[in-house]
């Protein structure tokens, strides 16, 4: 099979494994989702979420996270991880979303990563999960099992995402990136994947070298 075959053969699998493709971090709008990416950034889902709770119900506007003091923010987000960027990064997002976009969270790749602390891998995000715009965001689950799948042959994040979007169907590249996370959880785990229960083995270079 060709890379772009077994491309679609993922596809096709992971949406029976996983039917539901939905982001694992808990956000009611576009602001509180491009806040919380910001937050996961070498931190995990599941911790962001418990901290976002407090955040959203201190600042629940976009204006409230533009007005507020960085101190007290960090103050929130500290369990998150490298809380003085993040929260210096948060705040200064929401004033320029407020003060350069009319207070609405940009729908063009460009203009979000011009946000302080957006890179690409959130601004994909926001693009597929947002504006449902063909997206592919290059997370650690998507480019572990990319590389082991055998459809890139690198782990820079930038090259995995133009890769894929030459080898996913454009329609199926934002929920493809959401299934790859949670089939990176419970199956294709980084340290021990569960290669005997795992429904693209019969694609997989990997679990084919290993099984010759």
């Amino acid at each position: 099979m060709q890379r772009k075959e077994i491309a679609e053969f993922c596809v096709e699998k992971l949406k029976e494994d996983y039917p539901e493709a939905i982001c694992s971090l808990v956000a009611d709008d576009p602001v509180q989702l491009i806040i919380a990416t910001r937050l996961s950034a070498q931190c995990t889902d599941a911790r962001v979420n418990l901290v976002t709770p407090k955040l959203f119900s201190k600042y629940p506007t976009l204006e409230a996270f533009a007005d507020a003091k960085i101190e007290e923010v960090e103050d929130i987000v500290r369990p998150c991880g490298f809380y003085h960027m993040k929260a210096k990064d948060i705040v200064e997002m929401a004033k320029m979303i407020r003060d350069k976009f009319a207070g609405k969270v940009p729908d063009t790749l460009d203009d979000l990563i011009s946000l302080p602390g957006v890179g690409r891998k959130t601004a994909n995000l926001i693009m597929g999960d947002v504006y449902k715009q063909p997206a592919v965001v290059a997370d650690t689950h998507l480019i572990r099992i990319s590389n082991r799948l055998g459809l890139v042959k690198t782990k820079d994040p930038y090259k995995v995402e133009i890769e894929l979007k030459k080898l996913l169907p454009p329609e199926e590249s934002n929920d493809f990136c959401h299934r790859c996370v949670i089939h990176g959880r419970a199956v294709c785990d980084a340290r021990k994947p569960k290669c005997e229960i795992c429904n693209l083995k019969r694609v997989c270079k990997t679990y084919q070298a290993q099984n010759k």
